[in-house]
Formats: structure tokens, sequence, C-alpha cells
């Protein structure tokens, strides 16, 4: 973060100072909510949570080297007290951003957004310092932390923005104001909380609508609910996706034989090939839309498909696709999960059995309940169910309670009477069957919520096994 005394911060943020010797003491190291991450200078703001209450760890905080403390209330140790942490927090970020004056770059969809935006950093990066969300911090007191990590070098802001209700990414957005907002998609996550698609893109539309004049509204082309965002913003409309009007196109795109999107890219400026080291072909949506993000700050077709080419992941678990010595390929996907990341996960899995031949292995869907989707979760997973069967995925093993049920049923109804689908109670379950069975050359993808915590199944198949190098890293 750009130094700011405690007492400009207390100005910014309207707080009152407490037990703090010298306001002109300066915030130097970032801003952090786990005390366990203070930094000489930092400024720690304290939440209090269902479980712990920040507040309790104030004292540990400035003992470790933090300036003060963002509070609720006085603490004992130098802090600003505030009515709202989480607004203050916000107007702090603001305040910052405006004063940086770097290039914000916010981001939003259903589906992709943190694969996107770990594309777009390493595009960017290119150009110069870059600062990104880190993982899926993507919420009013996550995005907020990020923009304070940026410093007077920062040229590009990267800002993943989630959102669960309608006003959501406004707020957001009017915290960092994007000058270029990019829409992936409009699906079916956190269907159970606004109720349908077209509310969802109601919520994701408020991206667009907050971009100033001289902006940029980068939309998915190939999305009716995404592309019809252009008559929401005064910005300039730029499309990217597979679609012949999009202005970055997407063309011959196939596989390879491991499983990995190619394709051809095509700007206003030129066209270049593009071989991602990442799996699925979902990812060319991801990688058009960050290809159109660099076009808009000005980088070539030559330098966006090299730098896509060489992309790889920054978030843990997602596709995380790894090889142990004996053979066996662990996909971890188990970050979240909903319908569409789903079927795009069983997808690859599919195309990576498929590029082994009749001498591979096998492959197996490890997979669990996708939440918050309400009244449609029975649907859902009875489709994700049958389509495991339909890609002659040659293993479900469906992990957890009534949704995996639901799993195994659409598998069941849709030809899966045999061995080829099991449902096990948890993720212990799941680790114990596939070490009894599991066989060189077998490929194994693991995909569910955050909630199910399915990544434990993914670790424990890797422990204690000599594995081989992260693909896509």
């Amino acid at each position: 973060m750009i130094t700011l005394s405690l007492a400009e911060i207390a100005e910014i943020v309207g707080g009152q100072s407490y037990d703090i010797p010298d306001p002109a003491v300066t915030v130097t190291g970032p801003v952090v909510i786990d005390s366990r991450e203070v930094a000489p200078g930092s400024l720690f703001a304290a939440f209090a949570g269902e479980r712990v209450d920040g507040h309790d760890y104030a004292r540990r905080a400035v003992e470790a080297g933090a300036a003060a403390v963002l509070a609720a209330r006085p603490v004992g140790v130098p802090a600003i007290v505030v009515e709202d942490v989480v607004g203050a927090l916000g107007a702090l970020a603001r305040a910052v951003v405006e004063r940086l004056g770097t290039t914000v770059v916010g981001l939003t969809g259903s589906a992709g957004k943190t694969s996107t935006k770990d594309l777009i950093a390493q595009l960017l990066q290119r150009k110069g310092p870059t600062v990104w969300t880190p993982g899926s911090l993507n919420n009013e007191i996550g995005l907020p932390v990020t923009a304070l990590t940026a410093t007077a070098e920062t040229e590009h802001l990267v800002l993943e923005m989630g959102a669960r209700g309608i006003g959501h990414i406004r707020y957001l957005a009017d915290l960092t104001p994007p000058r270029i907002g990019l829409v992936l998609n409009v699906g079916s996550a956190h269907l159970g909380e606004f109720g349908s698609r077209e509310a969802i893109a109601q919520a994701k539309g408020e991206l667009v609508e907050v971009l100033p004049e001289d902006g940029c509204a980068v939309l998915n082309a190939d999305d009716p609910l995404v592309r019809a965002m252009a008559s929401r913003t005064r910005a300039r409309v730029l499309l990217f996706g597979e679609a012949t009007e999009a202005d970055v196109r997407g063309e011959k795109v196939r596989m390879t034989a491991d499983g990995r999107p190619a394709f051809e890219l095509h700007t206003p400026t030129g066209c270049s090939d593009v071989t991602m080291r990442l799996y699925g072909e979902h990812h060319v949506s991801n990688a058009l839309a960050a290809a159109a993000v660099a076009h808009e700050l000005g980088m070539s077709v030559t330098e966006i498909a090299e730098a896509l080419s060489e992309a790889g992941t920054l978030s843990r678990w997602r596709m995380e696709v790894t090889e142990r010595g004996d053979g066996v390929t662990i996909v971890n996907d188990a970050y979240n999960a909903n319908p569409e990341s789903m079927r795009a996960a069983l997808r690859a899995l599919a195309a990576m059995g498929q590029a082994r031949g009749a001498d591979g292995g096998r492959t197996w869907a490890v997979l669990g309940q996708m939440a918050e989707l309400g009244d449609a979760s029975l649907a859902e997973h009875d489709a994700v169910g049958r389509l495991a069967v339909r890609l002659n995925v040659s293993k479900l093993v469906a992990v957890g309670g009534r949704e995996a049920s639901w799993l195994q049923l659409g598998a069941y109804n849709e030809g899966s009477w045999g061995e080829e689908s099991v449902h096990v109670s948890d993720a212990q379950a799941a680790v114990d069957l596939l070490r009894s069975e599991l066989r060189p050359g077998d490929v194994v993808l693991v995909k569910a919520s955050r909630s199910v915590g399915l990544e434990k199944v993914a670790q424990a198949l890797l422990e204690n096994s000599t594995e081989g190098e992260v693909a896509g890293r």
C-alpha cells in the first residue's frame, strides 16, 4: 500500500484514534485480516466472525509489528475505531486506488472467474507490474485487501468480483472503479439464492453499468444474457468468443492428444496460434476473455498468443494435474463446483482418457455436492450423473449425502447398472476405495463445492507417492 499516516487513515475512514501516541506514524506494510500475517508497519483489520473475533488478537498483531488496528471498539493498543470495519476497509481501498491511478480490471461471471483472472494476470505481467486477486478472495473483505496491496509502481489491478445478491457487484465496483469490466457468463451458480438466471444476469451486469464512458465492457458473444448487457453500459463494448461477430475470436478450436485446448486467436490486429498448457476445452472461452482484456490494454496478438500458450494455474485446486510415480494421474479440481464447471471438468476427464487410447487406464470421477442450487439441485445433480455415463467415464464415485445419491441415481438411470458407479459416505471412504482399486494409467478427477472438502481425497492419493510434475503450472 502507498504510505499513509495513521491520522490520514483515520480521516479517510471517519474513525476515532485510541491509544495512538503519534498520529504521524505511517502504515508501510500490508493491510491484513489475519494476525499471523502481520509484517512490520502493517494495519491489522479486526473482524468479529462466527468463530473467531479478530479483536482478541489485536495485542498480538501490534506486538508482531502492526502500526495499529482498525477495529470496532477500543482494544488497549493503538487503534482506529469505526462503526463498520468492512465499510472502513472499503473506503480506505477506494482512497488508495484513486491516488494510485492504476488501471483497474474488474471481472465477474458464474464460472471460470478465478481461472480467467489468473490468465489475465499472467498476460498483463508482461506489460508491467500487476496485482491480482489471490485465489477467490472476491467479496467485500477480500477485494479491498487485495486492492490495498497495490503500490505506486502497480500498472494493472485485476480484481475478481463475486455476488450473492443484487447490488453486491455494484458495491465492489464502487470501491475500486474499473476502467475495464469483463463479464464471462451467466450460469447456474447461486441459482438457489438468485432464483433465476435472469436475476443472476441482472446482478452480473451491474459491473458494466458503472463503467465510465472512456471505459471498455468486455462481453461474451457466445452467451445471450451476457451479450445483452451491451445495452446497459455507456462504455465501448468489446466482444469475445467463437461467434463470428466477436472482436476477439477463437477459430479452429481443437483438443491436443492429451486433452489441452488449441485454437487460432483472431484480434483486430491479426491472428496467431495458441496451444494451452491447461486442460479442458472450457479454457478456450477463458483464454479469449483474457485475450480481449490484453488487446484492450495494447498487447499484440503475437504477445497474447505466446503468453496464453505459456500460462499455467496460479490458484490451487483448479484442474491441478499431477502424475504419480506409478502412472496414476490425479486431477484436483476440488476448489468449487457448479453445473457448468462440473460438465467442463467431466469433458476434460473424458478427453484425457481418450488421449491414452485403448491401452490406457480408466477414468474416475470422484464427485460431491454442488451447493446453492435451490430447487434445481435434484435436476442438476441427476444431469451430471447422466453426463458421466454419456461421456463413458469408467467409474463414478459419488461422495456425501443426499446430493451424492442424486448423482448416482442419474448415472443409474442413464444405464450405469453394474459397478460403474458407487455412492460412499465421505472423503475417507472414497480414499479407501480408490487406494484399493486404482492401477497404473488411471485418471482421477476430484470435484465438488468447496464446503464438501473433497481436496482431502486428492491430497491423500498423492501422499507417500513419488509425484511427477504438476502439469499446467
